[in-house]
């Protein structure tokens, strides 16, 4: 072997003769791509035992104005397609989430440090909940909704409505089980949604995003924002594009602070507190909270 040969043998794989493996620098998720910061920054994930597994995108305020902007230009195809054929996209998700099972179970065992098992069974059941979500989409407008009475020649039905563009601050310690349960429900319900992942363990969000690009959901409809909670929550509570909050993911020291902003807007806000249990069965209040009820009147006989 020639001695150049010889240095770039060892370039390759380093002075104790192991491969050195290439860091991943994963991107930001706006309307159906995959963009970088617009800062250009990045930061650096941990596992549950601080070693290093990659670097994320640092989001920006631009980058949250972004989505926003593609959540909002999303909408109106996503809340206009039919609920069986949303029903029908959600459950593709489902089966590719499925596809891609262990990968999910290696990343939400790094980043929430349990054993193997006990990961799987957290993927199972987010997968789980994916395809429960999937099935109400075409029902939840003949349970909430009603045929309400009146005195007089008059038909008056009330049918719940999608809300509009729905930040989501994604739990903190459950990094997809907590996160699939926030954010099935919002677009479940024909809204579209823009998602600050869990600050520390974003991966397995980053990872659902890629999901989400490989399979029908238009491009979008869910945005997947990485990189302080802190920095860029604000910016989203004051949006005035945005309709409605969820206050899952936030730290204590900002739900004050961002109930307060949200309230110049008057968007609607979850109040739901980080330590809720995501292990329990779903229910309809995740749905219900992003939809309005519309009452429509008609004549009869006419």
């Amino acid at each position: 072997m020639s001695e150049q040969s010889e240095q770039s043998e060892q370039a390759t794989t380093g002075r104790a003769g192991h491969r050195v493996a290439v860091a991943k620098t994963y991107k930001l998720y706006v309307g159906g791509a995959f963009p970088r910061s617009e800062s250009g920054r990045s930061y650096p994930v941990t596992d549950a035992r601080g070693a290093f597994l990659a670097n994320a995108a640092q989001g920006s305020r631009k980058d949250a104005r972004d989505a926003v902007a593609a959540a909002r230009k999303a909408f109106a195809g996503w809340s206009g397609a039919t609920a069986y054929n949303r029903g029908q996209v959600l459950y593709r998700v489902a089966e590719v989430l499925e596809g891609r099972r262990d990968q999910f179970t290696a990343e939400v065992g790094a980043a929430e440090g349990v054993a193997v098992d006990e990961a799987r069974a957290l993927v199972d059941a987010a997968i789980d909940r994916w395809v429960w979500y999937a099935g109400w989409t075409d029902k939840v407008a003949t349970v909430l909704g009603a045929s309400n009475p009146v005195a007089g020649p008059y038909f008056s039905f009330s049918v719940p409505e999608p809300t509009g563009v729905v930040a989501v601050l994604a739990p903190r310690e459950s990094s997809l089980l907590g996160l699939v349960s926030a954010l099935a429900p919002v677009i479940a319900t024909g809204n579209t949604a823009v998602v600050v992942a869990s600050q520390d363990r974003p991966l397995p969000a980053i990872t659902l995003s890629e999901v989400l690009a490989t399979s029908d959901v238009p491009g979008g409809v869910v945005n997947v924002l990485t990189g302080r909670t802190a920095e860029i929550a604000p910016w989203l509570a004051t949006h005035a594009d945005v309709n409605a909050l969820d206050l899952t993911g936030a730290p204590e020291s900002l739900r004050a602070d961002l109930e307060r902003s949200a309230a110049g807007t008057v968007k609607r806000v979850l109040r739901a507190r980080p330590a809720e249990d995501f292990t329990r069965e779903p229910d309809l209040a995740r749905m219900r909270a992003f939809l309005e009820s519309k009452t429509v009147w008609h004549p009869v006989g006419v």
